[in-house]
């Protein structure tokens, strides 16, 4: 789970090796992020009500590759610049729990 959430659900995935830019990343290891990515999009899209589930990779905010993966309804719903949400750490593990139930 994103610590400072676009949307309630909003998820990072993240490779298992440390890297900074996603493009530096050996084809198996992309190729095994999508694969993982879609799965957890396809659990969140149960999880949370939505139309789908956006994906952005913007590599600029911290130093590690990451996928962002955020429920959405319209195209604005997955602007960075909008104020993020503050959830408390219970409604973090009810949302990820839904979405482990699902995958």
């Amino acid at each position: 789970m994103d610590i400072n959430p676009v949307a309630k659900g909003h998820t990072l995935v993240i490779p298992k090796r440390e890297n900074d830019y996603i493009f530096d990343l050996e084809d198996d290891e992309i190729a095994s992020m999508m694969v993982f990515a879609k799965k957890v999009a396809k659990a969140i899209e149960k999880a949370v009500p939505c139309k789908r589930v956006g994906m952005a990779v913007i590599g600029l905010e911290v130093p590690h590759t990451h996928i962002h993966l955020i429920p959405i309804s319209k195209e604005g719903d997955m602007d960075f610049r909008k104020e993020h949400l503050h959830m408390s750490e219970e409604e973090f593990r009810e949302v990820q729990q839904r979405i482990v139930e699902q995958f």
